[in-house]
């Protein structure tokens, strides 16, 4: 399980940098950082993760679940998660729809 949340919480990450057609090597130390403090990842590893991410399709709706699934009672969780995407979105230049994603991926987060 714990693998897809990981899984799951990167590709939510990331999915700010796609959409906004963020420079990946500039975000990429933040990205790395986040990952590695929430499971240990090395930054090898989270930056591998990131490039592939930005490369491929993925269901993000999909990603949202699992993460509520899997935060469901964790309130304090949800809300550091948030905090982190919040840091993903105020990196770089900030668009409306960064915080139409945000709005969004809260909503979903706190339906449970």
């Amino acid at each position: 399980m714990e693998k897809r949340i990981k899984e799951s919480v990167g590709t939510l990450l990331a999915h700010i940098i796609k959409v906004d057609h963020r420079d990946i090597e500039k975000e990429a130390p933040l990205f790395c950082e986040i990952m590695g403090q929430n499971f240990d990842c090395t930054e090898e590893e989270a930056r591998a993760f990131l490039e592939e991410v930005i490369d491929k399709e993925y269901d993000l709706d999909k990603h949202i679940d699992i993460i509520n699934q899997a935060l469901c009672e964790d309130k304090l969780s949800k809300y550091h998660l948030l905090e982190q995407l919040n840091h993903i979105i105020y990196s770089d230049k900030i668009s409306e729809e960064d915080y139409k994603i945000f709005e969004d991926i809260k909503e979903r987060l706190f339906s449970c």
